[in-house]
């Protein structure tokens, strides 16, 4: 496990504290860390909610949800009563402005901390709450906030959302949060490409046939339906995850691993992304929406039945083929898809290099199979690297592909932190390496917004899939058409 490093004190005051975000991933990533001793020891941890509930009832919720998310080995009760100390309640609504001083009062006495607001909310009110953040005085130099996706619904409301906030806060206090980016395996990109001479010379079109991003869920919309029907997988995943995604894969050597030179390096990519628009979408873009199926075995519903028996063209999955027009990936394909209700869950970027370009094995039916570096970010965080191998033997000549694993935590020994974890300590450090700038997030929706365009004019439906397989036909035959298929398990 690599060294902690120490953080000055502060206080962590989470908007939307007693929500679903805080519950499942914000409170369980701080409680892994006070475990860990990286947590000063005067530093608080305030959850704001709606909620008419006291101290005593949330403490009730946080603890109730840690016993039931967290393994046996990583609770225990003493830890529990430690962290709790840590926590505060405070009801409160950021759109009443008589109720902001239950906040300031709390806040009073301790403003040499640092002070990090965490806007665990919907994105309308990501501009009130930074702007009565300001008319009450909480704002100084040692202040950061912290903007969950979905930064707005498209390139207007994310402009809208980054004027409003950015009137109170400086580019380089905001954090975008992308829990992609704090992902060990989106990590270890950078030093794969960038730390091993091995790869960067092959990582080109000269090299590399094509690029495969896969993030799969096997669940489906469940308590978020009313938000996503609203949404659909375009906005949902690719817009954020997924262009993050593409972007550290694609992206030219940046000069040095300062949060500047990395995020340059990413918009470059995004610049060069061919636009997908009206006269392209039914060619490079496929749309899904599952139906009733069975995963593992257990029979679900479909997504009307979901919704209440109401008609919805919302896509639950979405499948992209997108061109890259810089020196390095000309021609060289990006395929993408994202979709709910699949046959299971996993996230992967795959790099198909070419095949070889003469076989000397004449007695083989098949040519040699490709090499393929697959970078698993869920689950079973790793690396695999297929070669062609000989199988053991006397007689014949036969050939077959092998992996080279490397799974992190077999690796090292020991598991490793949540994205959460990790990004939280950075947002609290000021390190905004891991974070979206303003220009990512907006020409991102702007790139996004052609191809919704494009479904609208054109009238593109959703293809229906079966719950529990790899999707709609479409997907498929948008790599048939070039020859070429998913990699799926």
């Amino acid at each position: 496990m690599a060294k902690f490093i120490p953080v000055d004190v502060f206080d962590l005051v989470i908007f939307g504290g007693a929500g679903d975000l805080a519950m499942r991933k914000l409170l369980p990533a701080l409680y892994h860390r006070d475990r860990d001793c990286q947590l000063p020891a005067d530093c608080r941890i305030i959850s704001l909610g709606r909620s008419t509930i006291d101290r005593g009832e949330f403490l009730q919720r946080v603890g109730d949800s840690l016993r039931s998310r967290l393994a046996a080995s990583e609770y225990s009760e003493e830890m529990w009563q430690a962290f709790s100390q840590r926590l505060q309640y405070i009801q409160t609504d950021a759109l009443s402005p008589d109720q902001w001083q239950n906040l300031a009062k709390a806040l009073q006495g301790h403003e040499n901390r640092i002070r990090v607001f965490y806007l665990a909310t919907a994105p309308r009110l990501f501009g009130p709450i930074a702007r009565g953040l300001q008319q009450n005085n909480l704002v100084n130099e040692d202040v950061r906030i912290v903007l969950e996706k979905p930064l707005g619904t498209d390139y207007d409301s994310a402009r809208e959302i980054n004027d409003q906030v950015g009137q109170c806060f400086p580019e380089n206090r905001i954090f975008r949060i992308d829990h992609y980016l704090g992902k060990e395996t989106v990590q270890n990109l950078l030093a794969l490409r960038f730390a091993n001479s091995l790869f960067e010379p092959l990582w080109n079109r000269g090299n590399i046939d094509h690029v495969q991003i896969t993030v799969a869920e096997d669940l489906g919309v469940g308590g978020r339906i009313e938000f996503y029907d609203q949404v659909g997988a375009l906005r949902d995943m690719v817009q954020n995850h997924m262009m993050q995604l593409l972007c550290l894969t694609a992206m030219e050597p940046p000069s040095n691993r300062n949060h500047g030179a990395v995020r340059d390096e990413k918009m470059k990519v995004l610049r060069a992304l061919r636009p997908i628009r009206s006269e392209d979408v039914k060619h490079f873009t496929v749309r899904g929406q599952y139906q009733a199926g069975a995963i593992n075995g257990e029979a679900v519903p479909g997504y009307h039945d979901e919704l209440g028996n109401q008609n919805s063209l919302t896509e639950t999955f979405v499948a992209l083929k997108l061109q890259i027009d810089n020196w390095r990936w000309s021609n060289v394909p990006f395929y993408l898809r994202s979709g709910k209700r699949l046959k299971k869950k996993y996230s992967e970027i795959v790099i198909q290099f070419q095949k070889v370009p003469h076989s000397i094995f004449p007695e083989l039916t098949d040519a040699p199979g490709p090499n393929r570096l697959t970078l698993r970010l869920q689950p079973d965080e790793g690396v695999r690297l297929s070669l062609m191998s000989k199988e053991p033997g006397p007689g014949g000549f036969d050939l077959r592909p092998v992996s080279l694993d490397l799974s992190f935590e077999h690796a090292f020994g020991t598991g490793y932190p949540d994205a959460y974890e990790r990004l939280l300590m950075e947002v609290i450090r000021g390190d905004p390496a891991l974070f979206m700038r303003r220009d990512e997030v907006e020409f991102a929706w702007r790139w996004i917004d052609d191809i919704i365009d494009g479904w609208t004019k054109t009238g593109q439906q959703v293809e229906d899939y079966v719950a529990g397989t790899w999707g709609p036909t479409g997907a498929s035959l948008l790599l048939d058409r070039d020859g070429r298929r998913w990699h799926s398990d």
